[in-house]
């Protein structure tokens, strides 16, 4: 029997998932050592491997079939816009991609003005932008604190993950529209999805099955 290959997103995502993982009795005593230097985890008994990635080189590794399986966020999915099968919402990791900026910023968003956008994720920002609200925008791509952007001039408005929005009324900035919500997806290469139906489409449904459980019990 070969692997089936899951690579997980670093962090709170991957704990989160190794804990949902061990409720339906798939574990992996190797990744309990805070210590090790390994890269690769395995359990033998069970066929499963697994590896840990930052969560923008999850969905490549998925697409060229380095891993059957990831665990990502849905930010991560849209942004990278990579050829995968996204078969189930985790419903865990929960947040939303939103406009954000000034009170004084609605104005400009409601009449179609042509402004500029700071963001990470300038992918999703077009697409919003272009194809749903048909409005021409500047997007500027930044990769630290977004929220400075529109403070000190640099654009109107940003688009950016809003978890509570603590940092955003800290710095006088508001969520202004709500572009889409947000949580951890299970992703699926396309071929594995064929040559691996059967063991993956198991796996779907245990995890369907505790998901749903947690759900109730809480």
């Amino acid at each position: 029997m070969r692997y089936l290959t899951i690579a997980l997103g670093k962090g709170r995502l991957a704990q989160r998932t190794m804990e949902l993982f061990r409720q339906v009795g798939i574990t992996c005593q190797e990744m309990e050592d805070p210590s090790s230097r390994k890269l690769i985890f395995t359990n033998e008994e069970l066929g499963f491997r697994f590896f840990l990635a930052k969560g923008p080189d999850v969905p490549t590794y998925v697409e060229y079939g380095a891993a059957d399986i990831g665990i990502v966020g849905k930010d991560t999915i849209l942004e990278e816009g990579r050829k995968l099968y996204e078969v189930l919402d985790l419903g865990y990791g929960k947040c939303r991609m939103c406009v954000c900026g000034p009170a004084s910023a609605a104005e400009l968003l409601q009449h179609n003005r042509l402004i500029r956008v700071a963001t990470k994720y300038p992918n999703i920002a077009k697409d919003y932008f272009y194809n749903k609200k048909h409005q021409t925008v500047e997007i500027i791509k930044l990769n630290g604190s977004i929220e400075l952007a529109p403070i000190v001039g640099l654009s109107e408005v940003i688009v950016d993950i809003v978890e509570t929005g603590t940092t955003l009324r800290e710095n006088g900035l508001d969520v202004l529209e709500e572009v889409c919500p947000l949580s951890a997806r299970m992703v699926v290469n396309q071929v594995s999805m064929r040559m691996e139906n059967e063991r993956i489409s198991r796996l779907i449904g245990v995890l369907k099955t505790a998901l749903t459980a947690e759900g109730e019990g809480s």
